[in-house]
């Protein structure tokens, strides 16, 4: 298959579209918690971050739908604007049957660039995904929660596979279609718009001041396991990273940036002797 065909485009929005799951969040079978996990759930301190970055999310995704020109393509973008959507309802439900303490944020305006703000919001979502995975399976090995959250979780986490993969291609095939089909002017542009990325979630790191905006998963890792190390936190990353990549077909492009970056952090670290 080459990359940036028709074909290509054939593959990565049906495989898209074909594995939507159709459920509702209010009608998942949400458990009873004791007071134990309760007290667990609501000390998690993301929930807030989480909830208005899957409702912005929503609204921009759908609107930018919308603009996009190609049939196909825009089927798949609006889809996953109401997944967005459906992500952000499914936290709301759930702060509010676990009490969890959380403001309803006002959305901001959008912007006039709504495929750079698209472009942008899908770095974001390959680098923060990766830590989501790893944190939800350090907290899965901690059993922190009772085994039905995780349940629910689960396949929240396989959508959001599903986010980037189709992000990864999309802008593939996006670059090829305008002429930068040479893979360094492609690695160029990744690079630039991860680095924002991580300039980006860098802000949220180092704000000390802005303890509601804490990252909403390497942040949060810590919190699920007392004796967490960076070495396990990163292979735990790769192995849940490669589970969820596993599902999708080998001919589509895939998010290879903080796999990199992980394996060669292991390296250096094993270069340090244990204390």
């Amino acid at each position: 298959m080459e990359l940036g065909s028709d074909s290509h485009k054939q593959l990565f929005c049906q495989s898209f579209l074909a594995t939507h799951l159709d459920y509702e969040p209010e009608t998942l079978p949400w458990p009873d918690l004791d007071e134990v996990s309760l007290a667990k759930l609501r000390s998690i301190p993301f929930w807030q971050q989480a909830l208005d970055t899957e409702k912005n999310a929503g609204v921009m995704v759908s609107n930018f739908a919308q603009t996009v020109e190609d049939p196909l393509l825009r089927e798949a973008i609006a889809l996953q604007g109401r997944e967005e959507n459906r992500h952000g309802r499914l936290i709301d439900f759930l702060t509010k049957r676990y009490q969890i303490e959380v403001n309803q944020s006002e959305i901001p305006p959008l912007s006039r660039s709504l495929e750079t703000e698209f472009t942008e919001f899908g770095y974001e979502e390959c680098l923060d995904s990766f830590f989501a995975f790893g944190m939800f399976g350090i907290a899965h090995q901690a059993n922190y929660l009772p085994e039905e959250i995780f349940q629910i979780f689960d396949p929240i986490l396989d959508e959001e596979a599903r986010h980037i993969v189709f992000f990864v291609n999309w802008i593939t095939y996006l670059q090829i279609q305008r002429g930068r089909g040479l893979t360094l002017l492609r690695g160029l542009h990744s690079l630039w718009h991860y680095g924002k990325a991580i300039w980006k979630l860098g802000e949220v790191f180092g704000d000390s001041g802005r303890d509601d905006e804490k990252a909403f998963t390497a942040t949060g890792a810590t919190n699920f396991m007392d004796d967490l190390t960076p070495e396990l936190f990163l292979s735990t990353c790769l192995t849940e990273n490669s589970k969820r990549m596993s599902k999708f077909p080998p001919e589509l492009l895939q998010p290879m940036l903080m796999p990199r970056i992980s394996l060669f952090a292991l390296g250096f670290l094993k270069l340090f002797p244990k204390s």
